[in-house]
């Protein structure tokens, strides 16, 4: 009689990958708690899911933090005083924009698309983390507009929110852009335009 193979091993950690994408390409109310149990591993039962990761909520979050660490730390230059308020600026957009176009991945930035990924106030708290990420993004964007104030490098009379709220905008608006197949090289090209924006405001 043939004996039975042994039981694939369930790879926790390449799970929470997987279910990564699924949340970064599809939001979080619109993924089923079925598409993540066929996404992961080859489909896991519920008892096997529930046991390894809580609830949808909580491997959400630990999905959410994953993405934190690994792919939004393109913007963290962005409080790097070692760099000239400008160069660290350009270099946050040009990272993100960067990770937003890689393969590997689903287009876009997870933090932007978070906007809409649980848009019912009930399920606000789940995605909290990303509403987080994106006030601490405006907030080095401002710092570095109000740094290049401080410095002298843009004129006194700079309205710091109005500038810093264009390249915000900006930078939420290439996730839609990603998604909708727009390429890198346009979005290089579209940086060297955007920082005009900066250079207008420059000390005269």
């Amino acid at each position: 009689m043939a004996q039975m193979g042994r039981p694939r091993a369930f790879d926790r950690d390449k799970a929470i990958d997987q279910a990564l994408h699924l949340f970064w390409e599809r939001g979080y109310e619109a993924t089923s708690l079925s598409q993540l149990k066929a996404g992961i591993g080859g489909g896991i039962s519920a008892p096997s899911f529930y046991a390894a990761f809580g609830s949808k909520e909580e491997l959400f979050r630990e999905c959410a933090q994953r993405y934190l660490s690994r792919y939004a730390t393109v913007t963290e230059c962005l409080w790097n005083i070692a760099l000239a308020p400008r160069a660290a600026l350009e270099t946050a957009l040009r990272a993100s924009a960067k990770m937003q176009c890689e393969r590997g991945h689903p287009k876009g930035c997870m933090v932007a698309l978070a906007v809409m990924s649980a848009p019912s106030p009930e399920h606000s708290a789940v995605t909290q983390s990303l509403t987080r990420s994106r006030i601490r993004t405006r907030a080095g964007i401002t710092a570095c507009v109000e740094r290049g104030i401080a410095t002298g490098e843009l004129a006194p009379e700079t309205d710091a929110p109005a500038l810093a709220a264009v390249f915000d905008s900006f930078l939420i608006g290439l996730s839609t852009l990603a998604r909708d197949g727009v390429g890198h090289p346009v979005f290089d090209a579209a940086i060297d335009q955007i920082m005009t924006a900066w250079d207008s405001a420059r000390l005269r």
